[in-house]
This record gives C-alpha cells, structure tokens and sequence, in this order.
C-alpha cells in the first residue's frame, strides 16, 4: 500500500479528481481518500513515481 499527503484538496471534486488521476496510472488500484487530512493511500499500486506525477499533473501538491 502506497500513501501520500496531497495539499490542496478541499471538495468532493478533488477526491475524484485525484482519484481518477491515479486509476489513470494504475487502472485497478483502490484509492481511499479522507479528505479532512489530505492523506490518500492506494492500494494495488506500486509505481509510486508515476502516481505522485499524476496527482501533481491533475494540480495538487505533495507534502515533502
């Protein structure tokens, strides 16, 4: 399982947005998204990378 903390989420657009970025990449990961801290996790994917450039190309950001 992969988890990430995303800035900048602040709806329910956002989750599926974000959402839909990663399943972009990874077609059958499960993404769990509490948007109340910002940390999504992805089960099912291992190309972190790739993933963390899909949420900032859908327009959040990463915390370091």
């Amino acid at each position: 399982m992969l988890s990430f903390q995303v800035e900048g989420m602040s709806c329910g657009h956002c989750v599926q947005t974000v959402t839909k970025a990663i399943q972009g990449v990874e077609p059958k990961a499960v993404v769990a998204v509490d948007l109340a801290t910002g940390r999504v996790t992805v089960q099912g994917g291992e190309r972190r990378e790739a993933i963390a450039q899909a949420i900032r190309d859908a327009g959040y950001a990463l915390a370091a």
